[in-house]
């Protein structure tokens, strides 16, 4: 009832304005007793991934906590892991605004935020500084103004300053708002990029004393042999997970709609068909060697399901949370509880 309340304030106002009062707010009651606004206890449904037990199968998706500024707020809603970012080794304002755009009637979203971000120093801060043992995820990414020939150094400064404090490290290549930056899913270049994140893995794993694995996230708008060829990289730099996938330049469900024509990468219910589809053609690839979080478009239990029959080990939520709220997390994980007795 509360969520729907201040939804319904929210969304009155700019996307963003909305987005950073809402991470405001988050942030200054995480540890308080107004957190109960928005707290829920779930069941127990833990998930085996990438080697770690998640209390459950639904994670936060990346973009929504982008510093790490409310992971204890997420974590009281019930999340079984958040994923902050996408950081950069340094702050960046990202694309004008706006920059965020609400597709209400198709429960969808566009953004072309472009990593806007406080740094990865700032993000490590906030990191140490969470008190509630939330299973963070740190989504690490490229600054814009860096070439993408010497991209692999951006990711490998992230994965450096991140590792100690990160349950997992998700490496961004598949953001459509960093120019260049998808290029990176093809050849040579993301064979480049896997093995030196790998070396820098093993470096670290034997530096700090544990493992953290590392999962790649892709985009939806690839075509089949595009998949295959990602999937024999995964499996022969032994990257340890892959998340599929993020945002898509496609506008299939939601032309003719206000802000249907605005730039950026579309998410939301739209996205579900072809995020499954993309996700069922990888888990075929991968067969099993590499697991999958599957993200995009998820609104109802159902959807999650379907990733997860698709060959998702576990699911992240984003668009669908903004219009669903916590209770979308809470029907997901009984409807997962349900599935797997």
């Amino acid at each position: 009832m509360f969520y729907k309340i201040a939804q319904k304030v929210m969304f009155q106002m700019d996307p963003e304005k909305a987005h950073n009062l809402a991470i405001g707010s988050l942030k200054s009651t995480a540890n308080s007793p107004l957190n109960c606004f928005y707290a829920q206890k779930l069941q127990a449904a833990p998930v085996e991934f990438m080697g770690l037990t998640f209390p459950n199968p639904v994670g936060l998706a990346a973009g929504m906590d982008k510093d790490g500024e409310c992971i204890d707020a997420f974590h009281a809603m019930g999340f079984g892991h958040v994923e902050v970012g996408t950081v950069t080794p340094r702050p960046q304002p990202g694309n004008d605004q706006p920059r965020l755009f609400r597709l209400k009637p198709a429960k969808a979203i566009i953004n072309r935020m472009g990593f806007n971000n406080k740094g990865v120093d700032n993000l490590v801060a906030n990191l140490k500084a969470a008190k509630s043992g939330a299973m963070v995820g740190v989504n690490i990414g490229k600054n814009k103004d860096t070439p993408v020939e010497q991209g692999k150094d951006d990711y490998l400064i992230c994965m450096e300053k991140v590792y100690p404090y990160a349950a997992y490290i998700a490496v961004n290549i598949s953001s459509p708002n960093t120019p260049g930056l998808r290029t990176l899913q093809y050849g040579d270049l993301l064979d480049d990029l896997l093995g030196s994140l790998k070396a820098k893995q093993k470096d670290l794993a034997e530096r700090h004393g544990k493992y953290v694995p590392i999962a790649l996230k892709i985009a939806p708008d690839l075509e089949p042999d595009e998949i295959e060829k990602i999937a024999e990289s995964l499996i022969r730099n032994e990257f340890d997970g892959a998340i599929a996938t993020n945002t898509t330049l496609t506008r299939d469900g939601v032309s003719g709609l206000v802000n249907s024509n605005e730039a950026g990468g579309l998410s939301g219910k739209p996205l579900n068909s072809l995020s499954t589809k993309v996700i069922k053609q990888l888990a075929d690839c991968l067969k099993g060697q590499v697991p999958i979080i599957g993200v995009g478009g998820i609104n109802s239990a159902a959807d999650a399901l379907d990733k997860l029959d698709a060959g998702a080990t576990m699911v992240q939520i984003y668009s669908g949370f903004i219009y669903r709220g916590p209770e979308l997390i809470k029907e997901i994980v009984d409807a997962y509880r349900v599935k797997t007795k």
